[in-house]
């Protein structure tokens, strides 16, 4: 594992990885309702006994950069819990000036990582002119403050590229801007990782990249998991997904197992880290937590 992070010296991801270190991070999202969020504290408190390198958390859109959930959660996971945060920020309906509210606040309170994302496309909510793609959203950020930017990656390409090619194109373009790192979107093939990241290492991509893994634990995010992100299903899966679907306790436990088949097949490979997606439940956490405690 890497080296643990300072307490809240605001310390940037990026350094975990020199030296050939590896690292354990999560990802959660912010609550809706105040009511939930003591179910953030279970999975934090179940996080934090894995000691990961950093927790990054999804960007809670709207409102001001002063009561942004998202940031609120940071603040709660950096001082309440010690762990280095890492801000997921969107930048597709968001003026410059925004974005410098957000990176003042952030500066204010110490939080020196930030997931760069251009965000998704939404009818409700216009789109602003000052921000095209994630890489003119790093590209600011990197002359406005002191900063680690993250970028997203996609192992089975962007729902919107138009080619493999086009896609390292634009992942090239986020480098040169300034990601130190990279975050994949979730894949349930491992191969399709594998030939990503050499395809990465050929066209020129050298900072690390970390596969995020999201156990898939009931039939209805199976299904938006196939509309969102057009992630594959291996056969394998998808032999478990037909058996199991219409039993609730027994999906649970074979889409951890296949998780959990997963992260280890990717740990003894050549890779930077593993990068979990918890969707905040405190079960899938402490599940995941105790299948690789000893590994990690």
């Amino acid at each position: 594992m890497g080296e643990k992070m300072g307490q809240t010296d605001g310390r940037i991801i990026s350094d975990i990885y020199k030296n050939n270190k590896r690292s354990l991070s999560f990802e959660i999202f912010p609550p809706k309702k105040d009511s939930e969020l003591k179910n953030i504290d279970d999975t934090l408190k179940v996080l934090c006994q894995l000691d990961p390198d950093y927790i990054s958390v999804t960007f809670g859109a709207g409102g001001s950069a002063n009561c942004n959930r998202t940031i609120e959660l940071a603040k709660k996971i950096k001082y309440e819990y010690h762990i280095e945060p890492v801000v997921h920020l969107t930048c597709l309906s968001y003026t410059r000036k925004e974005i410098d509210e957000f990176s003042k606040v952030l500066t204010e309170e110490g939080i020196r990582n930030i997931l760069a994302l251009r965000g998704d496309r939404n009818p409700k909510i216009p789109e602003k002119d000052d921000f095209k793609h994630a890489s003119d959203l790093i590209a600011y950020l990197k002359d406005k403050g002191d900063f680690c930017i993250a970028g997203a990656c996609y192992p089975e390409c962007h729902p919107e590229s138009r080619d493999r090619i086009s896609e390292m194109r634009y992942l090239k373009a986020k480098v040169d801007a300034g990601a130190e790192v990279l975050i994949s979107q979730l894949f349930f093939d491992n191969e399709y990782f594998f030939r990503f990241v050499e395809d990465c290492r050929i066209a020129g991509i050298q900072v690390p990249i970390l596969p995020g893994i999201m156990p898939v634990i009931n039939a209805a995010q199976i299904k938006r998991m196939i509309t969102m992100c057009g992630a594959s299903f291996p056969e394998r899966f998808q032999k478990i997904i037909n058996r199991y679907e219409d039993n609730k306790e027994a999906l649970f436990d074979a889409g951890m197992s296949y998780a959990l088949s997963q992260i280890i097949d990717l740990l003894v490979n050549d890779i930077d880290g593993i990068h979990l997606y918890t969707m905040n439940n405190p079960v899938v956490a402490r599940k995941i937590c105790e299948g690789i405690r000893n590994i990690i």
